[in-house]
Formats: structure tokens, sequence, C-alpha cells
């Protein structure tokens, strides 16, 4: 699926954050009356898109529901709203209200597992929780990202930003980048305005925001499915987050941050394997 059909099989609700009225894009799929429904949780610079491989692979025995984080992809862009994660935690608990959606398992990369660690801890619909080298404690921002959160990048010629997002995508993969993965990662930002969009969710990256945790009250079943190679975000603040939690840390080898896109395959396979160990519905999955 590429970045244009993925955005076809899209809709759009309406959040609240802060008292704004937002637009937010999600790929909502598979069987919306199965026991269970995962949501799926992208980082930053990503979109919903970077799911492609994995999500719709669930689709036969659960709900999928795959958001644009406010600020990012086909969701709103404007100015005037947080993008932090504190704010992504609001956009989604008014997402899933509005869809009716109760307990969910949520499947985290980036600082979307920021988003899910808070959710997790300030509520109790979050029943199981798979963390891929997410952020955690203070592990970030990253350098990379800091510096996008400089007044300079919306300022950027058009090759110099396409060139940084092309460091980011095609040589931040392990091995050669998949085309269509770079090109659909890519394409929100190159539109108008996204430089300045860029920008702006960079800025809004906080640590406080998983600094401020109270990590003893996630009781979900956790899952930290990690890239070993990762530089962005170490395995080891996996196994700290597994250690403290009571989870599991399965490495993955041959992939950098993007492990959703570098290791597939092997990524439905340990994913499928974690959901059917902890499936408490009657007669399993």
């Amino acid at each position: 699926m590429n970045h244009e059909q993925w955005t076809d099989a899209q809709t759009e609700a309406t959040v609240t954050v802060d008292g704004h009225e937002l637009s937010m894009a999600y790929y909502d799929g598979g069987d919306r009356d199965a026991d269970g429904t995962l949501v799926f949780l992208h980082g930053i610079p990503t979109w919903s898109f970077l799911w492609r491989e994995v999500a719709p692979a669930f689709e036969d025995d659960h709900r999928v529901i795959v958001p644009d984080l406010v600020g990012y992809g086909n969701s709103a862009r404007g100015e005037g709203f947080d993008r932090s994660i504190r704010a992504q935690e609001v956009a989604i608990t008014g997402l899933l209200d509005g869809l009716g959606v109760g307990t969910v398992t949520i499947v985290a990369h980036d600082i979307g597992g920021g988003v899910a660690l808070r959710l997790a801890a300030h509520t109790d619909r979050v029943d199981r929780l798979v963390m891929s080298n997410a952020v955690c404690y203070d592990s970030w921002p990253v350098e990379f990202i800091a510096t996008l959160g400089l007044p300079s990048t919306a300022e950027m010629a058009d090759d110099e930003f396409e060139a940084k997002l092309d460091v980011a995508f095609a040589e931040g993969a392990y091995g050669e980048a998949d085309p269509a993965f770079v090109e659909g990662m890519k394409e929100p930002w190159l539109r108008e305005g996204g430089k300045r969009a860029l920008a702006r969710a960079a800025v809004a990256t906080n640590t406080n925001h998983t600094t401020e945790i109270a990590y003893e009250d996630v009781d979900a079943e956790l899952l930290c499915l990690w890239a070993e190679a990762d530089a962005m975000q170490p395995i080891a603040w996996g196994e700290r987050l597994a250690d403290e939690l009571g989870g599991e840390v399965v490495p993955l080898a041959d992939a950098y941050h993007w492990v959703v896109e570098d290791r597939p395959d092997a990524y439905r396979e340990e994913l499928r394997r974690f959901l059917t160990e902890t499936d408490t519905t009657p007669g399993g999955e």
C-alpha cells in the first residue's frame, strides 16, 4: 500500500485539545465487533503510514485504529495548538471516546510510546502495551529532533529540507530503504507549510511529560519489541522499562530506529505471539 492509498483509506474525526477543535485523520480497519482493539501510535517525524506493513495484518481478528497524531500526517497542522505528548494523550483519548472504544492494546513507536505510557498510567483502558524504540523517562529528545525545532527549519531551502528528511528516512533504514517508505514519510512535510509544521512538532517535544509519569501506575501487560541497533532510543531504555514494569524484552536484530519498517515480518510474528499469549478472552484469539 502506498501513501496515497493509505490516505484514501483514512477517515476523519474532530478532537478537542485545550479548547481547540482539531481534525484527526485515522485508519480504521478490521472487525468492529471483535473482542480486541489495537491502536497503533507513530512518533516524530513519521505519521500513521509507518504501520502500513503491520497494522492491516491484524484485521482478521481485531479492530485496528491507526491515527495521525495532531500536527502530523493528514491531521490538523495549523498554528495555535500544542503538539506535545501531553496534548496527544488528550487527542487520542478524545478519538477513542468518540468512537466508543473502551479497553485497547496500544502498539507504539518513538513519541507514540510516551503517549501510550501516559494513557496507561492515567487510565485503566490500556490492557496491553507494546513499546518499540519508544521514548520513556528522560531518553529524549535526541539532537536531530531538537535541531528540527529551531526557527531555521521553517526558513530552509526546499532542497535542503528534503535532504534532511532523506537523511532521516533513507539513510536511517537498515540496509537499502524502500522508496515507497521514504516517499510516504516525506510527503506530508513537503506540502505547503510542512517545514513550519515539522518545526512546531519538534519544538513541542517535552521530556517532562515522560519523567512526570508515575510508572508504578502502569499495570498493562508489557512487551518491549525493540531494534537492538538503534542509536536514538537504545535498547537499554526498553530493558529499564521492562525491568521496572515487569515486562518482556524482545530484541530485533538488523534494525535501526525504524524497526517497524526494517523488520516487518519479525515484528508481526512477535506481536501476534504476544497477543496470543496474553489473550484473556474465552477461546483465545
